[in-house]
């Protein structure tokens, strides 16, 4: 756990690659996905901010192979936020820059970025083409009493067979699972002292509507709801109606 001085939090033992991160300028938004402007990442995960209703957009993203396995990852012991959890594929934020605002478009450009950056896959094997943007939900999560999450998440699922490569400083470990193994996996982490844990919200969606998504892989149309926006409040999805950018 982090502590704070003089209001700000002490970083001084956190890991530097990590620390350099946080001056990127994440997309701010209002409840409806309408963009304020921009944070820095620091100011946006602080839970001081959060408490005063700061919150910004961000994505994650499902990749599934041919034979429709979901590629899982541990987020690294270097991560500020949520470290040693499982999760889904990539969870990141599109940046304050023009080639990443303005709704779904910019999120899969800035998807494709992290995918190389965390796991090392290279950006032609996943054409934004690929990707199904299926829904939003909004949900906040402390990761400790320094640092947390609030933010608009853009649910984005993708079946590419992908090399990995994956950053160490992002990523302990990975895998591919099938449903069951999930379930497993999931149901692990609910016994105590497993050892195992799970980012809130990839509980939360596995909960809720992973598996429903995951069972019909090949028809997600059917599933894509670009104008409302669910809350995740105790891990129960609430529907909010909005009228944001798709």
């Amino acid at each position: 756990m982090n502590g704070t001085t003089h209001g700000e939090p002490n970083i001084s033992d956190l890991d530097v690659t990590q620390v350099k991160l946080l001056a990127e300028q994440c997309i701010v938004v209002d409840e409806e996905d309408r963009e304020l402007g921009a944070r820095s990442k620091k100011d946006c995960h602080l839970n001081s901010n959060i408490s005063s209703g700061l919150l910004h957009r961000a994505f994650s993203v499902f990749l599934f192979d041919s034979n429709n396995r979901l590629l899982l990852q541990q987020r690294s012991k270097e991560k500020i936020t949520f470290p040693e959890m499982f999760t889904n594929t990539c969870c990141s934020h599109p940046l304050f820059r023009e080639e990443e605002r303005g709704g779904a478009e910019g999120v899969v450009r800035a998807a494709r970025r992290k995918l190389q950056h965390e796991l090392g896959i290279p950006p032609k094997q996943v054409p934004a083409e690929s990707f199904t943007y299926l829904t939003r939900i909004l949900y906040e999560a402390k990761s400790d009493d320094v640092w947390g999450e609030h933010e608009i998440d853009y649910i984005l699922f993708v079946k590419r067979d992908v090399s990995v490569s994956a950053n160490p400083n992002e990523v302990k470990s990975h895998r591919y699972v099938t449903e069951e193994e999930l379930r497993e996996l999931l149901r692990e982490a609910e016994r105590e002292g497993s050892g195992v844990v799970v980012t809130p919200w990839f509980k939360a969606i596995a909960d809720n509507l992973l598996f429903t998504w995951w069972s019909q892989l090949d028809s997600l149309q059917q599933f894509q709801d670009h104008h409302n926006i669910h809350k995740i409040n105790f891990f129960k999805i609430l529907l909010r109606k909005g009228s944001a950018a798709s």
